[in-house]
């Protein structure tokens, strides 16, 4: 799971918080981070995998919020082999990990495989939230101004180098003067702490807002056509709808108790002593949300390929050939300059695949040709 206190734990000078934390049943949860992370590597592997009986028509290119949503997955899934591989290590060398917040230790590989891993943890997740406010700021300027695939160059732009320049920064705060001898104190590890849950707040806070605008745009833009708002096109922004409320569904379960772990430790490293016996409810409860973290946080993957595809099915097809594969489009013919998507195309697009279908994707190969049509009117 990602948390800030797996950098803290790192150094020499832990405070008291962390190692409450780290040090409860060390070898439960790392067993705990291993099999929820497998399943969900497993599971978001087969549901990317293309599937049998699936249509072999020639697809267009692939739109920049389906890329987008690629890259989320990969993201997580990379998330997931840094979880497996640190548990591993946790697990099966715990002579190797002793030496690791050892002052004056005669071997350097413990601290840096902690604070290797740590990071490897903390740059994939936080790309991940960096990737899903793209996806939001996407939605919404397909709907504004049909943003297209050249935009997905900023948006790597902007991902990567806020996730690197974030992580480093807060690392090397951290860290400071070496790994060694981090300074002690609560004010030296906020910094980290902020560039930590900075992406992950910017997601719950303004991706909804983002949301929200996006579909009633989407709204406006199909009452504008003729001026009325049909059945078909009420099914396709309430599908629009359910796509995004399903993606910040899965990021609250996923990431809220991060949330609630971080002020639970929080309140109690400002505490003289945390053992004290009225704070017992909060160490306990503390403690509970840290093992949900080691659950929920590695099933995000497995999770959001559910809201983006829905289930694609058990069925693997191992032919690597040119296919419709679920992240893509589902409309593949071009619509000419003078017309409008009818609905009797979104509903046979439905009757054709109804588990691959993406309303959000159809209606963006089509924003132009709508907007095209309202202008004229």
């Amino acid at each position: 799971m990602a948390s800030p206190r797996l950098e803290t734990y790192c150094c020499p000078n832990q405070d008291a918080a962390t190692q409450l934390v780290m040090n409860f049943q060390p070898e439960v949860f790392c067993g705990v981070c291993i099999g929820s992370a497998s399943i969900s590597l497993l599971l978001t592997v087969l549901q990317l995998l293309p599937k049998k009986g699936q249509s072999s028509r020639k697809m267009p290119k692939a739109s920049s919020s389906s890329t987008i949503l690629l890259l989320i997955s990969i993201c997580d899934i990379l998330g997931s082999l840094g979880m497996i591989f640190r548990s591993s290590v946790w697990l099966g060398f715990p002579g190797f990990i002793a030496n690791i917040s050892v002052v004056n230790g005669t071997s350097m590989w413990p601290s840096v495989f902690c604070v290797g891993s740590a990071m490897w943890i903390q740059l994939l997740y936080s790309a991940g939230f960096w990737w899903l406010f793209c996806y939001a700021v996407d939605s919404y300027l397909v709907v504004r101004r049909s943003a297209g695939l050249s935009t997905i160059v900023l948006y790597h732009m902007m991902t990567w180098g806020l996730a690197v320049m974030l992580c480093v920064e807060g690392i090397a705060l951290l860290y400071y003067p070496s790994l060694s001898s981090c300074e002690n104190g609560l004010e030296h590890a906020i910094p980290h702490y902020i560039t930590t849950y900075a992406p992950l707040l910017l997601v719950l806070v303004v991706n909804p807002i983002l949301f929200r605008r996006t579909v009633s745009a989407v709204a406006s833009l199909l009452k504008g056509r003729q001026g009325i708002y049909t059945e078909n096109e009420r099914r396709l922004g309430t599908e629009i709808q359910i796509r995004f409320f399903k993606i910040m569904l899965v990021f609250v379960i996923c990431w809220s108790s991060n949330i609630i772990n971080e002020s639970l430790l929080f309140y109690l490293e400002m505490q003289p002593d945390i053992n004290e016996t009225p704070l017992k409810n909060i160490r306990s409860a503390a403690l509970i949300t840290w093992i949900i973290m080691g659950v929920l946080n590695p099933m995000q993957g497995f999770l959001f390929t559910l809201a983006f595809y829905g289930w694609t099915g058990w069925r693997v097809d191992l032919k690597w050939q040119k296919r419709e594969i679920p992240w893509e489009s589902m409309s593949s013919s071009t619509v000419g300059e003078n017309t409008y998507p009818s609905p009797v195309n979104y509903q046979n697009n439905i009757h054709d695949s109804k588990k691959t279908f993406d309303p959000y994707i159809y209606l963006s190969t089509n924003i132009m040709t709508v907007k095209g049509s309202c202008i004229k009117r």
